[in-house]
């Protein structure tokens, strides 16, 4: 029975977003004048070391590397924040806590709709045109298996970063400034928009240690690695499956301890 509850709620979310079909084209828009500006940027990067290899990367990995992190990122975006945020302010969180199912659980499955179709809309596109262009250079073999496998905890580990964040509106009842100040960390430290490989030592030891390269770098990194060695997978998958449990378990305990101090017209 739960899981036609949370069947329903995916599919409800569906159909929310085909009624916006416009902004998908904006969406995907964006991110071709994006990849567009990050092609020529990078081009010159490489044109300006003067070798054809950067840190291990050529310009055609790193490009691909890119393009794949940006379709990854309109897959795993699901707004979350923003909507906390606006139920807080508008105090139909109250509402939402009546309901026979628990907060957390609900706006996951509400927003899980988002995932399923930008993955049909967005990135499974990509890949196959990625794939084809690049005559090849994205192995297929039994990296895919573990790949989606990565992304389910990357889901994971994004939504516990959201919620949490989610969770600081009650005591701020403003998101806007701390939302933003997270994407661009997020972003930055997770591989998204710099691949860690450039990263400078022992910085990027550091951050290989933190939640976010769990988001992006690690699926990507095993997207992109047709023969992976398995300590290196399991070392790769182990971590994330750290920060999934560590993540969860933090939000959950955070959540239940602010929801304390939700307050709606001064009540």
């Amino acid at each position: 029975m739960k899981i036609k509850r949370y069947l329903t709620l995916l599919r409800a979310c569906v159909i929310e977003s085909l009624q916006f079909r416009l902004s998908a084209l904006v969406v995907l828009a964006g991110n071709l004048l994006y990849l567009i500006v990050v092609y020529y940027l990078w081009q010159a990067i490489y044109a300006s070391a003067g070798t054809d290899i950067v840190n291990g990367m050529t310009f055609s990995d790193t490009l691909i590397y890119l393009v794949l992190a940006t379709a990854l990122h309109n897959l795993l975006e699901m707004y979350i924040v923003w909507d906390i945020g606006r139920s807080i302010q508008t105090g139909e969180i109250t509402l939402k806590l009546l309901r026979p199912i628990s907060y957390r659980r609900l706006i996951f499955w509400s927003n899980a709709g988002m995932i399923a179709m930008s993955f049909f809309l967005t990135f499974l596109p990509t890949f196959i045109v990625v794939s084809i262009v690049t005559n090849g250079a994205v192995p297929l073999g039994i990296n895919l298996l573990y790949f989606v496998i990565s992304v389910l905890m990357s889901i994971s580990i994004n939504f516990s970063m959201d919620f949490f964040i989610g969770t600081v509106c009650l005591y701020t009842e403003s998101i806007w400034g701390i939302n933003i100040m997270k994407q661009v960390i997020v972003l930055l430290l997770s591989g998204a928009t710099i691949p860690l490989a450039f990263f400078p030592e022992p910085f990027r030891t550091i951050v290989s240690y933190l939640p976010f390269q769990a988001i992006y770098n690690a699926p990507l990194s095993i997207l992109l690695n047709g023969n992976p060695e398995p300590k290196w997978l399991l070392t790769t998958l182990g971590t994330q499956l750290f920060w999934c449990a560590a993540m969860n378990l933090l939000t959950k305990l955070f959540w239940k301890l602010s929801v304390k101090k939700i307050t709606v017209n001064g009540g």
